[in-house]
């Protein structure tokens, strides 16, 4: 007599993408945020190294690129999307 051939009893699990929990998209992202916070700070201090005087643009553009670092810092420390569930195909 022939055996039947056998069959899996449980379906493979669906393989994790070869990034599983996305750091090199969170890092990535939060260095462009980083760099982009640096180059605005660096657009206003080279106003201020030709000898103009800071106006409240200046002012702006400081705390605008202080907060666009933050916010790439963050993305880099806390998944943003970590409580979202993923179903990969």
């Amino acid at each position: 007599m022939s055996k039947a051939p056998e069959r899996p009893e449980k379906a493979a699990p669906p393989q994790k993408p070869l990034f599983g929990g996305c750091w090199s998209c969170r890092a990535l992202s939060g260095a462009g945020l980083i760099g982009a916070g640096c180059w605005v700070y660096l657009g206003s201090r080279r106003a201020e190294a030709r000898g103009i005087a800071p106006a409240l643009w200046n002012v702006f553009q400081v705390v605008f690129a202080a907060s666009l670092a933050c916010w790439g810092g963050l993305v880099i420390l806390v998944d943003p999307a970590e409580k979202q569930k993923r179903k990969y195909p």
